[in-house]
């Protein structure tokens, strides 16, 4: 699966794309999975409630998203591969993270799931047909194809790890 042209994704998350600098999507998606776990596990457990300023999402908060995100966006990616026509709505971002129940998790019960959906969304995407990757169909408004929306999903956990790196530690 390589990675989508500007054609197949909204400019909105041109800033997401640009972050992927590989040229196959599932053996990204995979070596991400090393990524997250350097990454986070380095965070440390009492800054999981923090938030750098008022009213921004605290570092637990940030992986309850980035869970939402990779469920929403793999959910999206197996009804377009699947030819589904039916437009699917966004998500308020800001409403699935209030309304997450995190705060009893620790850092690395997040982590973990994350890195379980991951591993669920790279056996998805590895066995599809070549022919679904091209597929597209309309998310929030706009198209995107199938491999667009694995494109984004490393991108946009690279985009967060980022912020966390810069704000919160």
């Amino acid at each position: 699966m390589n990675k989508p042209e500007p054609n197949e994704y909204n400019p909105y998350y041109t800033g997401y794309v640009s972050l992927v600098t590989e040229t196959e999507m599932v053996s990204a998606l995979a070596n991400q999975i090393d990524e997250i776990e350097q990454f986070w596990s380095g965070v440390p457990e009492n800054l999981g409630d923090h938030s750098y300023e008022p009213g921004k999402w605290t570092v637990k908060g940030v992986l309850s998203h980035l869970i939402d995100t990779e469920r929403v966006y793999a959910y999206r990616a197996l009804r377009f591969s699947k030819g589904d026509p039916t437009a699917l709505p966004g998500y308020d971002q800001d409403a699935y993270v209030a309304a997450a129940g995190f705060t009893h998790l620790g850092l690395l019960e997040l982590v973990d799931e994350l890195i379980m959906l991951r591993k669920s969304n790279i056996v998805f995407f590895r066995n599809l047909p070549p022919s679904t990757e091209t597929r597209s169909g309309n998310a929030n408004g706009s198209e995107i194809t199938v491999r667009a929306i694995a494109c984004i999903l490393i991108g946009h956990v690279r985009h967060h790890s980022r912020i966390v790196a810069e704000k919160y530690l």
